[in-house]
């Protein structure tokens, strides 16, 4: 079954859908405008014009969000000609309707594949039960766990989860989870706790430590919370978000989220559009911080190397004709590790759902549904066999204890989730251990070193798919 999209206002849409969990959204066509909309504008110089509130103001809108270290604004306007007459300012290099991602979560179906329910539920009581030989996934890239044995991380190094926030009380990540660091930029939250369990399961994957294993469990968590429980993420939320990480010294930045841009500001014009100028700055900014910048490649089975897949998935999912190039940002942008998904079962041939193509840097354990389900899927993607997935291939993470069970099994506090969402802290927690041992390392260095002593899967060397093979911290703390 194809994946469910959903068109809302502001430009935006969620690509989570049967096939995946990472957060993502799309610039797509405006259905309806509320009286009053959002826009995001990026000045031509990373440093603000000093009458820059003015110049919106005196365009007919008002400002919201100032992400001063980039030059980067977003402004409210009921005023039909604001984007007219904002550009009419020649500080402005692109102003456009801001785009806004929104949380849709997996629609457990009638035919849907059988929840899991004969794990043990946790006994917080006992120390002795765990679920580590379920983790497949940590397992591999940690050669069975024995990375452990040489480096855990430390707690002096920190991972900035640009996501939907933490459970800090999770029995297997409060010791690691920075509550007081955390930060929400969400309007009208005071607080960056999770209300949705997709930014636990990726902390969980880095850090837990208890009942499941991440890859470097004396490691910090962080949270920047940019999403509600079901609301929307704006653009100028998740750029501010990766920018305070960056002042907040972090050492490595997971964003298990992306979506599709046009190039241009606008259909037809020349030039990048604002948002993708936003998260070329911010992320420009954090690298030159010293920050390990992480991102899913996301869930879209895209070549993102080829002009017409790309143009395939506006018509496919659409019936737009896009006839200039458009990007998955932040997976497409220079500067971050773009992280493409493999599986249990495969040495092969990547997850069904990821994204491949030359901005593949590295691939890492994401999960997927079996070799059955794959098959079919990939015998016809739009085909109806949703009956077929098996659950356990998918990745156990920890999982909000005050939250139902995600539907994927019965458990209390863990689930069984898969995607790019999934695949890229597993890396993000490789950065952070090699960070720690190497505090010095600059991200180039890190991402070089998990380049290099990655598993070579499917064509010998660098390929589309896995980039340059699956990540292993093991190999990159042996070398």
């Amino acid at each position: 079954m194809k994946k469910s999209l959903k068109l809302v206002l502001l430009n935006s849409t969620l690509v989570v859908g049967l096939m995946a969990t990472v957060l993502s959204a799309v610039q797509a066509p405006v259905l309806g405008k509320s009286k009053e909309t959002s826009y995001l504008i990026a000045f031509k110089k990373d440093n603000l014009p000093n009458d820059f509130e003015e110049q919106i103001e005196d365009a007919g809108g008002e400002v919201e969000t100032v992400v001063e270290e980039i030059g980067i604004v977003s402004a409210s306007s009921d005023d039909p000609n604001f984007l007219d007459k904002l550009r009419e300012s020649t500080d402005v290099l692109a102003a456009e309707e801001e785009l806004e991602i929104h949380l849709d979560e997996e629609d457990p179906e009638a035919a849907d594949g059988q929840p899991i329910t004969d794990i043990p539920q946790p006994d917080w009581d006992d120390p002795d039960q765990n679920y580590h030989d379920l983790q497949w996934d940590v397992k591999r890239v940690t050669h069975d766990f024995d990375s452990h044995e040489i480096s855990k991380g430390d707690s002096d190094t920190v991972v900035g989860i640009i996501d939907t926030g933490l459970d800090f009380d999770h029995p297997d990540l409060k010791k690691n989870a920075d509550e007081k660091g955390s930060k929400t930029f969400v309007p009208g939250t005071d607080d960056a706790w999770d209300e949705n369990g997709h930014g636990t399961h990726v902390a969980g994957t880095i850090a837990a430590d208890g009942k499941v294993l991440g890859i470097g469990p004396k490691l910090t968590v962080r949270a920047y919370r940019v999403f509600g429980a079901t609301g929307g993420a704006q653009q100028s939320w998740i750029t501010d978000a990766l920018v305070a990480a960056a002042n907040d010294k972090v050492d490595v930045v997971n964003m298990s989220l992306g979506g599709w841009r046009w190039m241009a500001q606008n259909y037809g014009e020349k030039g990048d559009s604002a948002s993708i100028v936003a998260y070329k700055r911010a992320v420009q900014y954090a690298v030159k911080k010293g920050v390990t910048v992480v991102v899913a490649a996301g869930n879209d089975s895209r070549d993102l190397g080829s002009l017409h897949d790309m143009q395939e998935y506006w018509k496919d999912t659409y019936g737009l004709d896009i006839k200039g190039p458009s990007r998955v940002v932040p997976a497409q942008l220079p500067g971050v590790i773009t992280v493409s998904s493999s599986n249990e079962w495969s040495k092969d041939q990547i997850a069904f759902y990821s994204n491949y193509g030359n901005p593949i840097d590295i691939a890492a354990p994401g999960g997927d549904n079996g070799p059955e389900y794959d098959a079919l899927y990939r015998e016809d993607p739009k085909g109806d066999y949703l009956d077929k997935r098996d659950f356990r291939y998918r990745a156990l993470s920890t999982w909000p204890t005050y939250l139902p069970p995600y539907f994927t099994s019965n458990l209390k506090g863990y689930a069984y989730m898969h995607g790019t969402s999934m695949a890229a802290p597993k890396v993000a927690g490789i950065a952070a251990v090699i960070k720690s041992e190497h505090p010095n390392y600059s991200p180039a260095q890190v991402a070089a070193l998990i380049r290099k002593t990655a598993v070579d899967y499917g064509k010998k060397g660098q390929d589309k798919y896995f980039g340059a093979g699956e990540a292993n911290i093991f190999e990159a703390l042996e070398d």
